[in-house]
């Protein structure tokens, strides 16, 4: 995990840092400059027999709102041209693809946590009986839903550059690896 100092954050291993980065596929732009980032067991959930309340109250105390509970990522490529979003598995397990059909499949269960940058394609391809996602969004930033369509990357690629990094990691608060990795990224 380079720009980022593992020994910040002891309840995380240097491998349960991931980020990725792709490329505009003509249909999803993703994000230019930003790497999606994926924390594996970012939130300890052992032992709570809430995990979405833990999830949402971390969120929440970390400046991150609007958030919602799904039973599922929508089944089709789609993004946010105008906000950074933040998912977390409470219960179950789901397989993600992210930067649309150029991009990866992730497995996501209990306690991972993905950063998705605005712009960077996102669709459940599989999702486990009593699968539960918990998502939020920054408070800089305007909600929005792109489907993978030319016309609506043709204006998302103009908005994308101006969607601010947000202040505050949505896990590990104002020093959080995401803060560093993306100031790191936006000043290369």
């Amino acid at each position: 995990m380079p720009g980022v100092n593992a020994a910040m954050y002891p309840a995380m291993n240097p491998s349960d840092l991931v980020t990725h980065q792709f490329a505009d596929d003509g249909r999803i732009p993703n994000n230019p400059v930003l790497p999606l980032v994926l924390y594996r067991g970012g939130i300890h959930l052992a032992g709570t027999p809430y995990p979405e309340e833990l999830i949402e109250k971390t969120f929440a105390a970390n400046g991150w709102g609007d958030i919602w509970r799904n039973d599922a990522v929508y089944a089709y490529p789609h993004y946010h041209s105008t906000i950074h979003e933040v998912m977390a598995v409470a219960r179950g397990r789901t397989i993600v693809r992210f930067g649309g059909d150029t991009g990866c499949e992730i497995d996501i269960g209990p306690g991972d946590v993905v950063i998705v940058p605005a712009g960077t394609g996102h669709q459940g391809l599989f999702a486990s009986p009593g699968l539960l996602v918990i998502g939020a969004y920054p408070p800089n930033g305007a909600y929005n839903l792109c489907r993978a369509s030319k016309a609506e990357r043709a204006k998302a690629i103009l908005d994308i550059p101006n969607v601010p990094p947000p202040a505050v990691d949505p896990v590990f608060g104002a020093k959080g690896p995401l803060i560093e990795l993306w100031r790191v990224a936006t000043a290369a």
